[in-house]
């Protein structure tokens, strides 16, 4: 927790809660870490800005010299607005570009990610170059949700299908230049290094490839039972295979890789109030009731995600709490048993009384990017950036109830 008690009261009477706070200094020191993963001739590191894109976070990213992997054409916009370079971006969507046209023009790099983009780019795009998805075989996760690659993901053009991807680049006169795979968000080293050889594997049959971007997936402990992706030893590991690729083909493949959790996870915190306690008798549970929930962190409700949780209290006696947030749902649970969102797995924390503040912990990914809001009309939370010097910025506002009636058909703003 990077945040002092007396910063978590600051940020409350400033700010109030909910809030999204996150630490520069940590931002910057995970994408250095990145920046220094081993390869064999040349990296470029892509920052998978769905995990979280504020544009604070974008443009800090942006003059470190990362590049960015947008998820669709609006992230695209995003990226573009905090001051990318087009050539900097590349689209990786499961929905075909509307505006492929204008994007090409603009210098974004394409990624095929299935055989109908691939035919869709060549038709609007022919004698073009881009990038090819495939998917591999192989993918991992801490959760079949989290798992990208296998034949139980959609993503990616299946590897049986090689065939039929060149096919349709000679057709239409195309050069892939760079090939894509990614297996998911897993922490199984062997995993990844099996998947590094598989597509090299693949790159030999497209001959034209320059680059090889082998996505994410660096896992990142949010809580004591998990573990951190070890990037010197995957990295050592890719950089050799780079390396024999070399002494079989003559070929020197440049390296890509577009992580987002690691990058932002554990940069971020959300500070919370406890607005009320219930339990459930002797033989059943103790609740603690949160300002935030679902609106704010997801992943818990979704996959049984796991975020650290402290209660901001000292020298109170200890007791075993199931966190839940404001929402009239029983799924609002911050506090699911690992892997089970049906499940409940209290924590053991200084027994929280009303109005104490309570911070979740592992809230820089995927926690503002992928919230539900304004279910339950609450509106979107504010975002703080804590600068290197300790100041506290606000870097997007509390949504108002204006805001999110404002485009409602029908609703009035008076």
């Amino acid at each position: 927790m990077f945040l002092s008690p007396a910063e978590i009261a600051q940020v409350r009477e400033r700010f109030g809660t909910p809030c999204y706070v996150y630490d520069e200094t940590l931002l910057e020191a995970s994408a250095r870490r990145a920046l220094a993963f081993p390869n064999a001739f040349g990296l470029t590191l892509r920052y998978a800005m769905k995990a979280n894109p504020n544009p604070a976070i974008l443009r800090l990213f942006r003059d470190l010299g990362l590049h960015v992997d947008a998820s669709s054409e609006w992230e695209v916009t995003r990226a573009l607005r905090a001051g990318f370079p087009p050539e900097t971006i590349q689209l990786t969507s499961q929905a075909p570009a509307k505006g492929l046209a204008d994007l090409v023009t603009r210098g974004v790099h394409i990624n095929a990610c299935s055989l109908h983009q691939l035919e869709s780019f060549g038709r609007t795009v022919p004698g073009g170059s881009l990038s090819v998805r495939i998917n591999p075989g192989l993918g991992s996760g801490a959760t079949n949700r989290t798992n990208t690659g296998g034949p139980a993901a959609s993503f990616g053009i299946w590897h049986e299908y090689l065939g039929r991807v060149r096919e349709t680049a000679s057709k239409h006169g195309l050069r892939i230049r760079r090939l894509h795979t990614h297996i998911g968000s897993g922490s199984d080293p062997a995993v990844w290094k099996r998947v590094a050889r598989m597509s090299l594997d693949i790159a030999a049959e497209l001959p034209e490839v320059e680059t090889l971007n082998l996505g994410g997936g660096f896992k990142v402990a949010r809580v004591e039972s998990e573990h951190t992706t070890d990037l010197d030893d995957i990295g050592a590991h890719v950089r050799q295979e780079f390396l024999d690729f070399r002494a079989r083909t003559g070929r020197m493949l440049r390296l890509e890789i577009e992580p987002g959790t690691y990058l932002v996870a554990n940069a971020g915190v959300v500070v919370a109030t406890c607005i009320d306690i219930a339990d459930t008798g002797a033989e059943g549970y103790v609740f603690a009731k949160l300002d935030a929930g679902m609106p704010e962190v997801t992943r818990p409700a979704m996959y049984g995600a796991q975020h650290p949780i402290a209660v901001v209290a000292d020298g109170r006696p200890r007791a075993d709490v199931v966190f839940v947030g404001p929402c009239c749902e029983s799924g609002d649970v911050l506090t699911p048993a690992p892997g089970d969102p049906e499940g409940l797995a209290p924590r053991s924390v200084p027994r929280p009384a009303i109005g104490d503040a309570v911070v979740i912990g592992g809230a820089g990914a995927y926690c503002a990017a992928m919230a539900t809001i304004n279910y339950n009309s609450y509106p979107q939370a504010p975002e703080i950036m804590r600068r290197r010097d300790g100041t506290l910025d606000l870097v997007r506002r509390r949504q108002t109830l204006d805001e999110m009636l404002g485009s409602l058909v029908g609703e009035s703003a008076s």
